[in-house]
């Protein structure tokens, strides 16, 4: 089943005790991911140049599979070295210019929507946090889960800090959160674009496949999910 409208109606059970759960890549902003965006930004910006593409590159070869993006997912090369303060700061300045202009008209309409009828609302996924809690700041969302870079003193080591919020432990970070915020989620809803968030749609009542990638909409079709394709 697809959809091109916002989830603007919500079902029964509206509440403190409902939560919203929104991926952020591909769902509330669509195409590039986040953090891709960033690093061009910081490109830019001059902060980041060939050193550390190539260093990134050296390290995505060395690893096992060849070529797979997922230690690019739990190592951040890029940082490694740069002062926290510089990145945070760069990141406020990245949200409000380069993302929040941007931020999918459809997303917004469902996230207000939850506001609406006062339901937790919690962005969720593996961007790193100083991405995450201005434009989270911004939404007025008062939670967000996010992957935490490791700093040793005033910088950024480039490894991540366990857990991840990716796959099965973002839906083990999500039962924590449910139960210690006391949200029902039979009662609660999930956005998400792809296989990794998969364990989150299955946890939730209402789940929805927004802008399906990666073979999406074949679990979503098989899980008998609602897809929307979202502007």
């Amino acid at each position: 089943m697809s959809h091109s409208a916002p989830t603007t109606s919500l079902a029964p059970g509206s509440g403190t005790g409902v939560g919203a759960f929104f991926d952020l890549d591909n769902t509330l902003i669509r195409g590039a991911a986040i953090e891709i965006r960033f690093f061009r930004y910081l490109w830019k910006e001059g902060v980041v140049g060939r050193s550390e593409a190539l260093r990134s590159l050296r390290f995505l070869l060395t690893q096992m599979p060849p070529m797979s993006l997922r230690p690019l997912r739990e190592r951040k090369v890029y940082l490694s070295g740069k002062r926290s303060a510089v990145i945070e700061a760069l990141a406020e300045r990245f949200i409000r210019t380069e993302i929040r202009p941007h931020l999918s008209p459809d997303g917004l309409a469902a996230l207000a929507a939850h506001q609406r009828a006062a339901h937790c609302v919690v962005i969720v996924t593996g961007a790193p946090d100083f991405l995450v809690a201005p434009l989270a700041a911004s939404l007025q969302v008062e939670a967000a889960l996010a992957a935490k870079p490791e700093r040793k003193g005033e910088v950024y080591t480039g490894t991540l800090m366990a857990p991840l919020p990716y796959g099965e432990v973002k839906r083990q970070l999500l039962e924590s959160f449910a139960k210690e915020r006391g949200v029902d989620l039979r009662a609660s809803y999930a956005y998400g674009d792809s296989p990794g968030d998969t364990e989150v749609l299955r946890l939730v009542g209402f789940p929805l496949v927004v802008n399906p990638i990666r073979g999406m909409a074949r679990i979503a079709r098989r899980e008998r999910w609602p897809i929307a394709q979202w502007k």
